[in-house]
């Protein structure tokens, strides 16, 4: 695959909300039995960045990757035996979202597509938007590589 000057710009993009508390915190989440759900969030966003790279999309970069990010921003420890998460892989896009609105009000509509609907088929309603699919694609790919995959880093400056 084409190498991109990609970290760096990528981390541009999402720096202010890679450094915010509420999503640090996801680190101590476990997510996929070998990761968390920021490792599992910051792999989706990266798939998202360099698949526009490589393929180019009519949608804005910038947009794409900051919804991409935050499609799992639920803030809660999953694994933590409560009765309300029984239902997670259900509810948990919808949690998500009004989370995501809260702390970033401006989101597009694009963005609220792609978090609500990533869950999709398990969510009966698709993706309106190609953001969308492609999130639902990707969050699926890396959800697989966190099961059965290696330890690839994808990036090891988003940590600092």
């Amino acid at each position: 695959m084409k190498k991109y000057r990609s970290e760096k710009e990528f981390v541009l993009l999402v720096r202010d909300i890679l450094r915010s508390e509420e999503f640090r915190r996801m680190k101590g989440h476990r997510h996929h039995v070998r990761g968390t759900v920021y490792d599992h969030s910051v792999k989706v966003a990266y798939l998202c960045y360099r698949h526009h790279k490589r393929f180019g999309m009519k949608c804005d970069l910038r947009e794409l990757v900051r919804g991409a990010l935050l499609h799992d921003y639920f803030l809660y420890d999953l694994h933590g035996g409560a009765r309300t998460h029984r239902l997670h892989w259900f509810k948990h896009p919808g949690c998500a979202l009004r989370n995501a609105e809260k702390k970033y009000p401006t989101l597009t509509a694009m963005q609220r597509d792609m978090i609500k609907h990533h869950m999709f088929p398990l969510t009966l309603k698709p993706p309106a938007t190609a953001g969308g699919w492609l999130v639902c694609l990707y969050d699926k790919v890396a959800a697989f590589s966190d099961r059965f995959g290696g330890e690839k880093d994808f990036l090891k400056k988003s940590r600092d």
